[in-house]
């Protein structure tokens, strides 16, 4: 339940406290129009253009995300030299993200273009390839010179190789006292030893620990995975399910999404929201409930996108019980 607590929560002044946010990101582009016909040349639909859109993805949603909510963030990550990475550092900030982005000659920035008719997806077009070692190597420098600035760190791990340096990017967060939180990709769950929180979504939490059968099961896994990787907490995100925080206990937390819409970005959303809040002193069981409120609201909302932090006051006071 939602009470004055989580309103004050976010009604507070939350850009005092600076995130820092690292890993993979991407430019979404979004290319809308209308389908009324199939080509002549192959059984596919022809989509005739009339709108293009672009949007910052994967880390960089996280940390527009925290920009949209009031919060001061930085972000730190690889892109090409090219118009994709032009356009990313423009739209950041447009938003108010404060950028340190290293730009790499040998690769293209990430693009996920995306073809829609009628708000329906007819196709998804990666473009992508994984950065250098040596500006990998000068994204570990930075971070190691900057970390101290910053008073909550977010790893964005998208899978696309920006953060080959997990590991030590976690011992010197450790080393500064900083809280950590991660966004997990794949099974190896063993580079993120020592963070704070991790944030899985079902899928992801199904790699690393395999099936479950019963909550009781699911419970054990957890903890387990806590044990092993000396976390302090873990939050798996489970879509129509709501979250589940496993900490000194389980706390399940119900969805509040009246409409999905859209789920892509929603965990962006999430541990946007749980990082701002923590670098606010917010508690861990409440910042939870606020996180899952905005993921909530995302839903709603076509593609990657965020939650303003009027609009997050305006829907908590309309659910406060007490």
């Amino acid at each position: 339940m939602l009470s004055n607590n989580h309103l004050a929560a976010v009604q507070q002044d939350l850009d005092k406290k600076k995130v820092l946010v690292v890993g993979d990101v991407m430019l979404d582009r979004y290319w809308f129009g209308d389908v009324n016909r199939i080509s002549p040349e192959a059984p596919v639909p022809i989509a005739k253009i009339n709108k293009i859109e672009d949007r910052p993805g994967g880390a960089a949603n996280v940390a527009r995300n925290i920009a949209s909510l009031g919060g001061s963030v930085t972000l730190l990550s690889v892109v090409g030299t090219d118009e994709p990475s032009v356009i990313l550092e423009k739209l950041l900030q447009k938003d108010s993200v404060q950028t340190m982005l290293k730009r790499d000659q040998t690769i293209s920035t990430i693009v996920k273009l995306r073809v829609l008719a009628k708000n329906q997806q007819l196709i998804r077009i990666d473009f992508e390839e994984k950065p250098s070692h040596e500006i990998l190597a000068d994204v570990l420098d930075t971070y190691e010179q900057v970390i101290e600035d910053h008073d909550v760190i977010i790893l964005s791990d998208y899978g696309k190789g920006g953060l080959s340096h997990t590991i030590k990017m976690v011992e010197i967060a450790r080393k500064h006292n900083k809280k950590i939180l991660v966004d997990p990709k794949g099974s190896d769950y063993d580079k993120y030893n020592g963070a704070t929180i991790i944030t899985p979504n079902k899928s992801e939490m199904l790699d690393a620990v395999g099936a479950w059968e019963s909550e009781e099961e699911l419970h054990a896994k957890a903890n387990q995975l806590i044990n092993n990787l000396n976390l302090s907490y873990l939050l798996v995100t489970r879509s129509e399910e709501g979250m589940t925080l496993f900490a000194d206990k389980a706390h399940n937390y119900p969805t509040f999404a009246q409409e999905v819409y859209d789920v892509s970005g929603a965990g962006d959303t999430v541990i946007a929201t749980l990082g701002l809040m923590l670098a606010n002193d917010v508690a861990i069981a409440d910042a939870v409930q606020i996180a899952n409120f905005a993921a909530g609201i995302v839903v709603a909302k076509l593609g990657t996108a965020t939650v303003s932090k009027q609009e997050l006051i305006n829907n908590i006071t309309k659910h406060i019980t007490g």
